[in-house]
């Protein structure tokens, strides 16, 4: 009997596992809370040539569900810039130097064209699955089927499927009944993966970083900038840099956090520095569909993985999907790919 589901959560996972059930010929309904799709995949794009990542960005050749699905949507990548140089500042009391990289036979990818193709092709290949954005779920009800409560409307679905972080999902999400203690504990500790990042890009009119006497490849242990890089496209249509803020700026405005960056960038590049054509930032944070504050300090990566969220609740009724809950590259797009395959054969 063809099972009628209901995935909640628009991002890779969600559409991932609606497009694995739709092979099967089982049609889910995708409710999204945000206005867009995605979730943590958000390339922002100015104008029809620059584009910067926001979110999930890079990919290893261990990721293999990941490259295996890129690959089937007819996708390239494209390996991530380094250059042979990178600016290192290891205390506050020296300046920093430009140090010479060793050779790196493991690299980085970028998918090309953008993280979101990932998401339009996907969305692509939906044909029959009804996809809602604007669609918060408040409640999910056990019954003869499973109704899910949005604000404005009431779903109703044999299996629903649910792709949210998982502290996010038990803080969030009203359950009749209750989930298992056990799991909501774990959930409730369980490290949201980006929820504290504070993504910044820069483009420019030119890549003056990538002159030999210089480079795009920041190391600080000063900050306020922890890691910077090259986020040119291959076409050289687009200029830019991309890094990560300390998290602690998310307490400031986005003029404060711009003009952090431009004083740590001058170190670097001088007045160059100034020159950029557009700020662009993502403090992840500030979005209520991705982050949950924590109760009690938690590490990178705790509980993302752990084996109750691998497991059927509502006698088979409800599943758990998303990055954290996959125990094979958790909290990576590749994660978030290997849940829905699981939750899809499950169904």
């Amino acid at each position: 009997m063809n099972k009628d589901v209901i995935i909640i959560g628009g991002g890779l996972a969600g559409l991932t596992a609606a497009y694995l059930l739709e092979k099967k010929n089982i049609c889910p309904i995708i409710l999204e809370a945000r206005d867009r799709l995605g979730g943590r995949i958000q390339t922002i794009r100015p104008d029809e040539y620059k584009r910067v990542e926001m979110g999930a960005t890079w990919l290893g050749k261990q990721h293999h569900s990941l490259i295996e699905m890129i690959r089937e949507l007819g996708l390239d990548l494209e390996e991530q810039h380094l250059g042979d140089k990178a600016f290192y500042e290891y205390i506050s009391t020296s300046p920093a130097q430009l140090v010479q990289l060793p050779a790196n036979d493991d690299p980085t990818w970028r998918i090309k064209d953008g993280s979101d193709r990932l998401i339009e092709a996907l969305l692509e290949k939906l044909t029959d699955t009804k996809v809602y954005t604007g669609q918060r779920v408040r409640k999910i009800k056990k019954g003869e089927k499973v109704e899910v409560q949005t604000d404005s409307q009431s779903y109703l679905a044999d299996v629903v499927i649910t792709t949210l972080p998982p502290k996010l999902l038990t803080d969030r999400i009203e359950f009749s009944p209750a989930l298992p203690d056990e799991l909501i504990q774990i959930a409730s500790q369980t490290h949201t993966w980006m929820g504290e990042s504070i993504k910044v890009g820069l483009f420019y009119e030119e890549p003056f970083w990538m002159k030999p006497e210089s480079s795009g490849t920041i190391m600080s242990n000063v900050g306020p900038v922890n890691e910077m890089y090259d986020h040119s496209d291959s076409e050289k249509n687009s200029f830019a840099l991309k890094g990560f803020l300390n998290g602690a700026y998310h307490s400031v405005g986005r003029e404060e956090r711009k003009r952090v960056v431009l004083n740590q960038l001058k170190k670097y590049y001088g007045d160059k520095a100034d020159d950029y054509t557009l700020y662009q930032e993502t403090v992840w944070q500030h979005e209520p569909y991705t982050y949950s504050e924590y109760q009690n300090p938690i590490i990178p990566h705790q509980h993302n993985g752990d084996e109750i969220f691998t497991q059927s609740y509502w006698n088979g009724k409800l599943l758990l999907a998303g990055a954290e809950t996959s125990s094979i590259s958790p909290g990576y797009m590749d994660g978030a790919v290997e849940s829905a395959k699981r939750v899809a054969e499950k169904v």
